[in-house]
């Protein structure tokens, strides 16, 4: 051997040098001990090599052929990286298995990203937006390449308001619906429930599928500012669906037809109780109620005795699920039951700093109940609580109490006028965000409470978690967090819902 080719690392390195770069194949070397043994980590350069096969297409012996386009590859790396295509090229009960030339048939959207995904397999790098998540997700799955799968979909759980500015929430919940992706169906789901008026007006709302719309719609988490706004959201996605129908079938009676049973399907999922009755008057002059009289003019009586306070004629109602909903409010975020809490200036506010609101709501949404109106005082704790030490003069003498600190985010409500001697609410917090430079309500906390003249007080800790809401200090910079939002990020807002409980 020609000795001069080579660094000579026979003797062992000086402290001055136990790191360095710049050999033969770039590899980087770091001593372990003191004994003579070197960590060589060539991972980059073997990287480099695995791009460079797939691009130069040396060695190739597999061809792949999707839809017009045709990609050289490497059977060892296809089995080594998707387990089926190590079963498609490696078993004999495979057709492929002895083929030079596959053809593999995907769905339109996915073609255009199926060079990215191949390259994927060699490389282990890929870049995912907005617009290949949902086809490069499909690659995976159907591949089962596990490491990219989860890649994408944890892409998709934080970028869900981003696909909903792009008109791509809908293909979104019901691929993830259809191949059993929980979390990113749960997510696009609250995301909707919770957002509903501004998911309404994108274009994608029309894409909203019959069955998951009826399901969404049964819920009582959804945040909207009162049941009519609903209503109408509601009626312009049937008049898009009618629109549909109008481009697929000719026969008017079949559309007709069809469309009745529609409404009725829909409709059934809106509570017409939670309607003032002035609201509920506005409606008679609907187009789609004056089309469907009979259907509506019954569920627009029960609100009416309901308001009316004929509680032995709604009772029955009560005597199902179906009609127990109708009295239940949704997450209403109008005045009569709601408050905006914001703190502005966040990063200003001093540790154990308190901020203190006051509102009023109803206790009941019927009209003849409207004069049962409670007082709440809010006390907030966003930068965590500090009981300073203290002393209790007891029987016994004094008791010294010593301070503590408790690093949460507390809310805490107080019923400062019982309107009545005790009653149970649900506590409903909405928490805005900032994502993909959307503001949002992000997350929903609930707390159902019996206030009594005993018991006046309810806290929820932990709203948001204390280290997102108050990173430590770093020299990197000022960490941003999701939960403040305004044009400097600089704002928390909140929204507190309450609703009574029958």
């Amino acid at each position: 051997m020609d000795t001069q080719d080579y660094e000579d690392d026979s003797s062992e390195p000086s402290p001055s040098k136990s790191r360095r770069k710049g050999s033969a194949h770039s590899a980087d070397i770091e001593e372990i001990d003191e004994s003579c043994q070197i960590m060589v980590n060539n991972s980059d350069n073997v990287l480099r090599i695995l791009r460079n096969l797939y691009h130069d297409k040396e060695m190739c012996d597999v061809y792949l052929k999707v839809g017009n386009k045709e990609y050289g590859a490497h059977r060892l790396i296809l089995c080594a990286t998707s387990d089926v295509f190590q079963a498609m090229l490696m078993c004999p009960k495979w057709s492929e298995w002895h083929e030079s030339r596959v053809e593999l048939l995907e769905l339109p959207i996915c073609e255009g990203f199926f060079n990215l995904f191949l390259e994927y397999l060699y490389t282990g790098k890929i870049l995912i937006t907005h617009t290949n998540v949902m086809p490069i997700l499909a690659l995976a799955d159907k591949y089962i390449v596990k490491g990219l799968s989860r890649v994408c979909l944890s892409y998709m759980c934080k970028h869900v308001p981003h696909a909903a500015s792009h008109n791509q929430l809908f293909s979104w919940l019901q691929y993830s619906t259809a191949c059993g992706h929980t979390k990113v169906m749960e997510t696009c789901q609250n995301y909707i429930k919770w957002n509903f008026e501004a998911v309404a007006n994108t274009p994608d709302f029309s894409n909203f599928d019959i069955d998951m719309f009826t399901r969404i719609l049964w819920q009582n988490d959804i945040v909207v500012h009162n049941e009519m706004v609903l209503y109408n959201c509601v009626t312009r996605w049937l008049e898009l669906e009618k629109i549909k129908m109008q481009l697929v079938c000719c026969n008017n009676v079949e559309i007709e037809k069809n469309f009745k049973n529609l409404v009725e399907r829909i409709m059934s999922c809106i509570r017409f109780p939670m309607m003032t009755p002035r609201e509920l008057a506005e409606l008679l002059l609907s187009t789609i109620i004056k089309q469907h009289k009979e259907f509506f003019m019954d569920r627009m009586a029960i609100g009416m005795k309901y308001h009316s306070g004929y509680t032995d004629q709604i009772q029955p109602y009560y005597n199902t699920e179906e009609g127990r909903l109708l009295f239940i409010p949704r997450l209403y975020t109008s005045d009569s039951c709601s408050a905006i809490l914001t703190i502005e200036n966040f990063r200003t506010i001093p540790s154990y700093h308190t901020s203190t609101f006051v509102f009023s709501s109803h206790l009941s949404a019927a009209e003849h109940e409207s004069h049962k109106v409670n007082e709440w005082l809010v006390d907030l704790y966003p930068r965590g609580i500090w009981f300073k030490k203290c002393y209790l003069i007891v029987w016994q003498g004094t008791l010294e109490v010593p301070e503590e600190v408790l690093y949460t985010v507390r809310l805490s409500l107080t019923c400062r006028e019982l309107s009545e001697t005790d009653m149970r609410v649900k506590v409903s917090v909405l928490i805005y965000g900032l994502q993909g430079g959307v503001e949002h309500v992000m997350e929903v906390k609930e707390k159902v409470h019996h206030f009594s003249t005993q018991e006046k007080v309810m806290n929820i800790d932990d709203l948001i978690p204390f280290e997102e809401l108050n990173p430590p200090a770093t020299s990197e910079g000022t960490h941003e967090t999701p939960y403040l939002v305004g044009p400097n990020r600089d704002q928390l807002k909140l929204n507190i819902v309450i609703a009574p409980i029958r």
